[in-house]
């Protein structure tokens, strides 16, 4: 009101542009995500679908404001030229995250609104996790977000919900497969497997398929002998090599082990089993590696859930179940379609986590976004976590599965983060930041370093042009964000950019966005990090060698026993996948900056067939996560009156 007061004495048009632009940066920085992206009227997503385009019969409408889009697409454009690939990493994160998703949204919002270059985000869809745990939804944060950000992070399309509907179908099939094989003999089972139907039996297509594996080519089910019917309706499970959990989309510590079966109608078959969450199972994996409803299909017969008791894999296929899994999941394999909150589209599709996954979003996303943007576009998805995580995997494994190559990466880092790694106080979600992260400090800056120079180098190990985005805080100083820039541009990064995306949307990225523009049309020598002829464990300590900087390996015995099985059973082959924490480059989430020395402990090995790589599970590494003392869903809500939710962030 002063300054208004002031102003319009000499100028009343002054008054009200100082009162415009206060009254905005007041809206800016004390409104919460969620009433920003309510703020803003996305398109309806027809019309989205056309400006992009899509044809009519190529989406199906989810609401006013999502769509799944079919992929009959691909071979309508399978003659259209790719876009240029970016994809977003980061440097190791404090508990807070760093912002990758923010900075995927400002740079498409940059490219598209701001410079009219053609771009698609392509993100993962959030675990519910997470979102009710400690760090909140996935679509970004200020006006770099997804919209309507509370159906982006609740429910979706559904996908998560089949993906764990599917899950938890196979792990009854394996339970309830052991109780009949234990209680009856080969004559009933085969009487009910292939019964009687209208005085006719017959093998259904599965049950043919799997008398083919067997070596028996009959056809006629009276023809069987009694050693074929033996081996048919017996799988043998062995119940201590089941590896097949079941999974919820929830943060709940004590489903990390149960016991089940405990019934009076189990008939005393009880074991130890354990939850894990939803975007840690298999099958989400396999939805963000698939190429096609048929490849699916193939990917999950042929998860491997346990061994026989000769030792010999048993896979979902030999339950009968991969038809059924496949309908299950025929709705998820479609990406869905949404905008940024300036109407820029987005691809949402696959959400599996990075630390215990391979933390990247759908190869189909990608692909089908690459052809919509056309040969000058840009597709820009993100990879979880640190570069010497999500992004190692993003090459080892995704872009084996998908075959393209990406054109950049670019590294997200914070002055907060970099302070961390250079000595500065623990960083605890939930409790306020220390004096150190707000007040200028440039040695702890330039200490934390460290690690900014270390993921810079894990990126040049792809032979991918790196260009740094810092994502700027209104706490950190201009000396600090100047130090950070020089020092990645001194390190090997093409270029290094700060950001303010967050308070200004794509206009604060747009330098960001003609760094990147350049990068791309750099000389790109991709390659991967290791041969999948390696044996696994020299692979295993080739990624704990060049990437997290250890001085070797150690596998516990089980692991070690795995390896060896896994290998005998033909699986030597595949990528790895490490499950490690994600807040240290070493397996210890204390250590922060560069660690070295140190050996990293491989307590088990386990294999997703299906999906195509072999993981190891680094120390004490958990697939269930559990609530903090004061989660999210504190302050989450829903308005009675006008059905608006509140306090999602």
């Amino acid at each position: 009101q002063v300054i208004c007061v002031l102003a319009s004495a000499a100028a009343p048009s002054l008054c009200w542009r100082l009162f415009v632009k206060i009254s905005w940066l007041l809206f800016v920085f004390f409104s919460s995500d969620i009433e920003i992206s309510r703020a803003q009227s996305p398109k309806a997503v027809d019309v989205l679908a056309k400006e992009i385009g899509l044809l009519t019969d190529e989406i199906e409408i989810y609401g006013q404001t999502k769509a799944k889009v079919r992929l009959s697409l691909l071979e309508r454009l399978k003659d259209q030229p790719d876009g240029k690939y970016v994809l977003v990493a980061g440097i190791t994160p404090t508990p807070l995250g760093e912002g990758k998703s923010t900075v995927t949204v400002g740079l498409v919002q940059a490219l598209t609104a701001h410079l009219n270059i053609n771009s698609f985000a392509c993100l993962r869809q959030p675990s519910q996790g997470p979102t009710f745990g400690v760090k909140g939804g996935a679509a970004g944060g200020g006006y770099a977000q997804v919209i309507p950000m509370e159906e982006f992070n609740l429910h979706l399309t559904g996908d998560i919900h089949a993906i764990t509907a599917a899950n938890n179908l196979l792990a009854a099939a394996i339970d309830a497969r052991i109780l009949h094989e234990n209680t009856q003999s080969d004559k009933s089972l085969y009487n009910r497997l292939v019964p009687v139907v209208n005085g006719m039996r017959g093998f259904s297509a599965i049950q043919l398929a799997r008398l083919r594996r067997l070596g028996i080519n009959k056809t006629d089910p009276e023809t069987l002998t009694e050693e074929e019917i033996s081996k048919f309706v017996r799988l043998d499970i062995d119940p201590s090599t089941i590896t097949w959990q079941r999974v919820v989309d929830t943060n709940d510590r004590f489903l990390r082990k149960v016991t089940v079966g405990q019934a009076n109608t189990e008939k005393g078959f009880v074991r130890q089993a354990q939850f894990d969450i939803a975007v840690a199972s298999e099958i989400m994996a396999i939805l963000a590696l698939t190429t096609s409803l048929q490849d699916m299909k193939e990917r999950l017969g042929k998860m491997v859930v346990a061994n026989d008791k000769k030792g010999e894999p048993v896979t979902a296929e030999d339950l009968g179940v991969t038809g059924a899994l496949a309908v299950l999941m025929k709705d998820a394999i479609k990406p869905t379609l949404m905008q940024t909150l300036e109407g820029t589209p987005v691809f949402v599709h696959a959400g599996p986590f990075a630390n215990i996954a391979h933390g990247n979003s759908s190869v189909l996303a990608d692909k089908i976004a690459l052809k919509l943007v056309g040969e000058k576009g840009f597709v820009v998805t993100e990879a979880g976590f640190g570069a010497d995580i999500g992004m190692e995997k993003f090459f080892n494994i995704k872009c084996r599965a998908s075959g393209l190559v990406p054109s950049v990466v670019v590294l997200v880092a914070t002055v907060r983060a970099l302070k961390m790694h250079g000595g500065g106080p623990n960083v605890t979600a939930g409790a306020p930041l220390k004096k150190e992260y707000t007040e200028e400090n440039l040695q702890l800056v330039a200490d934390g370093c460290c690690n900014l120079q270390k993921q810079i180098q894990i990126t040049q190990l792809f032979g991918v042009p790196v260009v740094v985005a810092l994502n700027v805080f209104k706490t950190d100083s201009p000396a600090e964000v100047d130090l950070v820039c020089k020092m990645a541009k001194e390190s090997g990064a093409f270029d290094a950019v700060p950001c303010n995306h967050w308070s200004a949307g794509g206009r604060g990225a747009v330098k960001l966005a003609q760094a990147v523009e350049k990068a791309a049309n750099q000389k790109n020598s991709f390659k991967y990090l290791y041969s999948l002829e390696l044996p696994i464990v020299e692979k295993i300590r080739i990624i704990a060698q060049k990437v997290y900087g250890a001085q070797d390996i150690e596998l516990s015995p089980t692991a070690q026993s795995q390896v060896d099985r896994y290998t005998q059973q033909g699986f030597g082959n595949l990528p790895i996948c490490m499950a490690k924490t994600h807040l240290s480059l070493s397996h210890q989430p204390e250590r922060k900056g560069v660690p070295t020395g140190f050996i990293l402990p491989i307590s088990d090995v386990r294999a997703s067939i299906g999906a195509g790589f072999i993981y190891p599970l680094v120390g004490t590494m958990s697939t269930m996560p559990g609530l903090p003392t004061r989660p999210c869903f504190y302050d989450i809500d829903l308005d009675p009156i006008t059905e608006q939710v509140k306090g999602l962030f």
